[in-house]
């Protein structure tokens, strides 16, 4: 994983949720694949970011701009890093 200023995939999750182990890997495995970094936070570790996610956790931007959130979709994350 990379620093979360430099990595293209941003991961706004939290601790024990399924959605999110499945959004980690999807995500883990496109970028080895593809080479791109990424970054995971922890919303619980912020009260603001807890208040703006609670129920959507897990959240994806790509290049800082909200992606997707609940599942991230694979094919739609491999298009967004090849623009």
């Amino acid at each position: 994983m990379a620093s979360e200023a430099a990595a293209r995939v941003t991961l706004y999750g939290r601790a024990d949720c399924h959605l999110c182990e499945e959004a980690r890997q999807v995500i883990a495995r496109v970028c080895a694949e593809t080479g791109d970094t990424w970054v995971e936070v922890d919303v619980d570790e912020d009260p603001a970011l807890a208040a703006r996610f609670d129920e959507e956790v897990p959240v994806t931007f790509v290049d800082g701009r909200q992606h997707d959130f609940w599942r991230v979709d694979e094919a739609r994350l491999r298009a967004a890093l090849a623009r």
